[in-house]
């Protein structure tokens, strides 16, 4: 049997280290690549199709949720598991929604990383117990597609914001300046015609990017 060949993709060095001694740990898989943004993630994606690839959705530039999407489009035996700072129902929806077929917050326990690859690898969507797996598959079965008129990035930035975070927290979230935020925001609202902050909460709940059970 080969060895089962795993992409890693984050912006942070440390990061990779720490989850490439995970990976050398499981037997029968193997590291092939390493990248450190979404377009290099692609490039080897592209080049070297491995069987799973562990994906950060908040680099810097190309986002994760954009390398998912085209990934699920274009190599869609290429297993993607989205890996995120985030444990809420509604952003590992944002990523099963984006061609994700595994979700992993970065808090969870180690031994989770050998169980999502090895049920990626069996056909099965994997998310981790510290999200209600229930209601997020039927979040992700239910809710229509959201905003085709906005960009990925205005996506995640609508998303943070309406879960509450401030300017420089989604900034912090997304490794993006404050003033980019910014930007993002007023085209968001020029696009949608909306005037406020509040107005911009209600579309997301609206879009079912807000849980408002929670």
């Amino acid at each position: 049997m080969k060895n089962i060949q795993v992409l890693l993709a984050d912006d942070h060095a440390l990061v990779r280290a720490g989850i490439r001694a995970l990976l050398e740990r499981i037997d029968k898989v193997e590291g092939v690549g390493e990248a450190g943004d979404g377009q290099q993630a692609l490039e080897l994606i592209k080049e070297l199709e491995p069987d799973v690839v562990l994906l950060d959705l908040t680099m810097p530039g190309l986002s994760g949720f954009e390398v998912l999407r085209e990934t699920s489009e274009k190599f869609p035996n290429v297993n993607r598991i989205g890996l995120s700072v985030h444990d809420s129902e509604e952003y590992a929806f944002h990523a099963l929604r984006s061609g994700a077929v595994g979700y992993l917050p970065k808090s969870a326990a180690s031994t989770e990383l050998e169980e999502a690859i090895g049920r990626v690898l069996r056909g099965e969507k994997y998310l981790s117990p510290s999200i209600a797996p229930e209601a997020s598959l039927e979040f992700a079965r239910t809710v229509p597609e959201t905003a085709p008129e906005l960009t990925p990035r205005q996506m995640e930035v609508l998303t943070l914001i309406a879960h509450g975070s401030s300017t420089r927290e989604v900034a912090h979230s997304l490794n993006i300046s404050v003033k980019t935020v910014e930007t993002h925001r007023a085209q968001l609202m020029e696009r949608l015609n909306i005037h406020d902050v509040a107005g911009l909460v209600r579309y997301a709940i609206k879009k079912g990017l807000v849980n408002i059970d929670k």
